[in-house]
This record gives C-alpha cells, structure tokens and sequence, in this order.
C-alpha cells in the first residue's frame, strides 16, 4: 500500500503546498528541490520519484517558493532562501514523521542541487544522502568540505560547462562521494533512456545509504 498525502508546509513564515509518497515498509525517505523556475509538478522530478517509489522509497515534493515569490524572478536564484526552506520543510517533515522513524535523503536538480547541498550543512537532522541531477553545485562552493552527506553527482554528457563546473565542486566534496557522466544526455536528459539511468542511479545511490 502506498499513502499520498498532499501536505501545507510550514517554512519561514508561508506555507508551501507539497505532495508526500510513503510506500508501506519503507525506511526513507528522499526530499526533492526543484530548479529555478520549476515547482513541485516538475515532470522529471515526478518520473524519478515514481521510480524510488518503485523501489520502496517515500519521496516529497513541494514548493520552494510560494506562488507570489515566485513571480520575484531573482527569488529563484536565491541560494541562501530556497536552502533556508528546504532546511526548515526537512525538520517539519522529520517531526512530523517521527514515528515512521524515515531516514532523509535530498535529491536536488539545477539551482535545487545547490540549495540541497547547502541545507544539508544547516539542518538540524542528518542527511543520509545526496543526489544532484545536472546541478549547479558551484553556487555554494564555499560550503562543500562541510557536507557530510555521501553524494552522487549526475551530469549530461552533452552539457558541457555544467559538467566541467560539476567536476571542479567534485574535487571540493571531502564526503563519500561519485561523479556520474550520462553520455548523449544533455542539461534536461530529455533524450530517450537518458531519464531512465538517472532514476536507476539515484535509486542505487539512496537504496545504499537509506535503511
């Protein structure tokens, strides 16, 4: 049995609107942060989350922003905020699911993998583990010795500068950690099967370090 619930998120003085998946049995959970302009309905996102579901992962999406800060075009740039409401979404999420005992992990895409990584450090509970997908972890190179978290970066192969920017935060990480190139994927993995390995990655990479 699966439980959906469609939650109201208290963070920073707003509410943000998400969707949380639990599948029966399941000992974590992993804690999406979309991309600059993107939201909780993002399609990607959505497609890997059904497939951690599928292998017995809980996942939550939910809004960065609410609908008003998102229309502040540089609110979606904003490192320090969107980590400072992935931070406070996490420890709401954690209390509110003590007694399913969920170990946490953060699976960021874009700008997200930024604010995931730098939330990890901040938040008050541990974070199993990371995945970035095509993310920008150069935005917060300053933080990278202090993630504890394991962490899987996965990079297109046909993207080029974000690759070459995801290496250089690689060198950065003290964590356990591993660098992923999808060949023939470019920034979205758009491309057909491109999704499908970035799904079976993460699924890896979280079923590892999640219960």
């Amino acid at each position: 049995m699966v439980v959906e619930e469609l939650l109201r998120i208290p963070a920073g003085g707003v509410s943000l609107e998400g969707m949380m998946t639990v599948p029966e049995h399941a000992s974590g959970l992993v804690i999406f942060a979309h991309g600059a302009g993107s939201s909780r309905l993002s399609p990607r996102n959505t497609y890997v989350a059904r497939i951690l579901q599928g292998s017995g992962l809980g996942t939550l999406l939910f809004d960065l922003l609410t609908q008003e800060e998102d229309l502040i075009y540089r609110n979606r740039f904003d490192i320090d905020l969107i980590s400072r409401r992935m931070a406070e979404a996490t420890m709401w999420v954690a209390e509110s699911t003590r007694d399913r005992a969920l170990e946490l992990g953060y699976f960021g895409a874009s700008t997200g993998s930024a604010a995931a990584l730098k939330a990890s450090v901040e938040v008050g509970v541990e974070i199993r583990a990371i995945v970035s997908r095509g993310g920008r972890p150069d935005l917060v190179m300053d933080i990278l010795p202090e993630v504890r978290s394991p962490t899987l970066f996965i990079v297109g192969g046909n993207d080029p500068l974000v690759a070459d920017l995801n290496r250089q935060a690689f060198e950065a990480l003290t964590a356990e950690k591993d660098l992923r190139i999808v060949e023939g994927a470019g920034h979205l993995f758009e491309e057909p099967g491109k999704l499908d390995i970035v799904a079976g990655l993460a699924s890896k990479w979280f079923r590892t370090y999640l219960g």
